[in-house]
């Protein structure tokens, strides 16, 4: 006759302190994401799972949680279309019909997003990589589902770049080249200024699942910088991202200002209550520090100022 094991976590801790976070973190899983008419999509996915634990409880059931997480993914990957917040979600609502004690159950997703496409001028096969962050929150009153990637592009500072512009400006002058021509070149050839390497996040968060493609949003960012960046660049590809790029020199706070604007006309059915975040952060190549920007607003107010009406 076996032994009835007791269920230590169970019991009353010492400190009756309750938490907000319990759970496991790092779970690796592989998820299908189908797609209509193409291959699905492979994601090697990594997990965090919580819930909160009462002050009187000792502990989680942490070999639930991982049977849960287990569970839910092989679902997942059977379904024929499957999105990765929905799978935030379905573990956030089973935690929390498993346990009986937790009043919230939260999921995190992180997974590496890989883009095929060609170069912007010599057109040939290369990859871009997408970092894809979905998450949910399940509490009694209903479910949050998250969204969001983050990306890396390239900026170009405008102040440096005004500060090249007027000293091309004088020495153009000085060499005897007339205003009108002077201002036509500069129009013509982009000055030079300090570039960065930037890395553009925005999320969008609603009870529910937002109605937002990936691959639409993944557009968004990478737009919201002076130029794209590829893997695979052949000179004159080089050319190109320089050229754009400092056709479009942008602060960091622009690029925010860009993913806003890009958000709300790239999603204008989204719910007016579902929460935009988004961020810019960059890399400085001539200063020790980083540049950093961010913005969280419910999607209601960003249309409202992008219409001038704030």
């Amino acid at each position: 006759m076996s032994q009835q094991l007791p269920d230590v976590q169970a019991d009353s801790p010492d400190v009756t302190v309750g938490l907000n976070r319990v759970g496991v973190t790092g779970v690796e899983k592989l998820v299908k994401v189908a797609r209509p008419e193409k291959r699905p999509i492979i994601l090697m996915a990594e997990f965090d799972v919580y819930v909160d634990l009462p002050s009187w409880r000792k502990g989680a059931d942490m070999s639930r949680n991982m049977e849960v997480v287990d569970e839910t993914l092989e679902d997942a990957v059977s379904e024929p279309t499957y999105r990765a917040e929905d799978v935030c979600g379905d573990v956030a609502e089973r935690l929390l019909e498993k346990h009986q004690y937790t009043t919230k159950a939260e999921v995190q997703m992180e997974a590496e997003y890989i883009v095929r496409e060609k170069t912007p001028a010599s057109d040939r096969e290369t990859q871009f990589s997408a970092d894809i962050i979905a998450a949910a929150t399940a509490t009694e009153d209903g479910t949050n589902e998250k969204i969001g990637v983050t990306v890396t592009g390239m900026t170009v500072c405008p102040c440096s770049q005004g500060m090249s512009a007027s000293r091309a400006r004088e020495t153009l002058a000085n060499l005897g080249v007339e205003e009108d021509t002077v201002e036509e070149f500069l129009d013509e050839v982009p000055q030079p200024g300090h570039s960065q390497r930037g890395h553009a996040t925005v999320t969008i968060e609603s009870s529910g699942a937002p109605e937002v493609d990936l691959r639409d949003l993944i557009e968004v960012a990478r737009d919201s910088m002076s130029a794209r960046i590829y893997n695979l660049a052949k000179r004159p590809d080089e050319d190109h991202m320089t050229y754009d790029a400092h056709s479009d020199a942008k602060f960091v706070e622009d690029c925010v200002r860009s993913m806003a604007k890009g958000v709300v006309k790239e999603f204008p059915d989204l719910s007016e209550d579902a929460v935009v975040t988004m961020k810019q952060s960059n890399d400085e190549s001539i200063h020790q520090h980083n540049a950093h920007a961010e913005r969280v607003a419910e999607f209601g107010q960003l249309k409202t100022e992008l219409n001038g009406d704030a």
